[in-house]
């Protein structure tokens, strides 16, 4: 959801007023709108489902306080949230102790060890990128950012976030490519 709110009622610069306020279900409406995106962007970072769970619930815990520094401006309450959301999830992954464990492999026939072999090929094309270029290509792809929306997000300028982007895009491509997990074309 962006701040460019189609609804004529504009219901979401009425709930982020009233959630600076402590309305609680002006809150609660916020959560219903950007949670998902919350979740989505949280966990690109943390790389663990029940992990992102419990720090996008700390995102909308901080944000009743937080939400009062909010102004409009440059960047929509969707970017604003996402860098919230960051800060956490950052905090978060300081915080938390390494314990090891072990890597455990289920083999699925079929199709869906096909899909999870691409998966795992994506996840691992990604995490050979830098941390700037995989937070954009995140934000991009995932989240589904504006690359204005970004820079406000990272705190960049636009233009930063087009390079980024492009060298991502192909490192992600040329990781793919090794990893034998690249996109077949076919030629007619």
């Amino acid at each position: 959801m962006t701040d460019a709110d189609p609804r004529p009622d504009g219901r979401l610069a009425g709930a982020i007023a009233r959630a600076q306020a402590g309305d609680m279900n002006a809150l609660h409406f916020l959560y219903v709108c950007y949670a998902d995106d919350v979740y989505g962007y949280v966990k690109s970072i943390v790389r663990d489902e029940h992990e992102a769970e419990d720090v996008t619930q700390d995102v909308f815990v901080k944000l009743l306080p937080a939400i009062k520094k909010y102004e409009r401006r440059a960047v929509p309450f969707g970017g604003w949230l996402l860098r919230v959301a960051r800060n956490v999830a950052l905090d978060h992954l300081r915080s938390r102790r390494h314990v090891p464990c072990a890597d455990v492999r289920i083999s699925d026939p079929g199709h869906e060890q096909l899909g999870s072999d691409r998966l795992r090929a994506l996840q691992a094309a990604f995490d050979r990128l830098p941390e700037d270029q995989r937070e954009v290509m995140i934000l991009r792809h995932v989240a589904g950012l504006t690359p204005g929306e970004i820079a406000g997000v990272l705190e960049k300028t636009e233009s930063s976030i087009h390079g980024l982007h492009h060298r991502g895009r192909g490192a992600v491509k040329a990781a793919l490519q090794e990893l034998g997990a690249a996109p077949v074309t076919a030629f007619a």
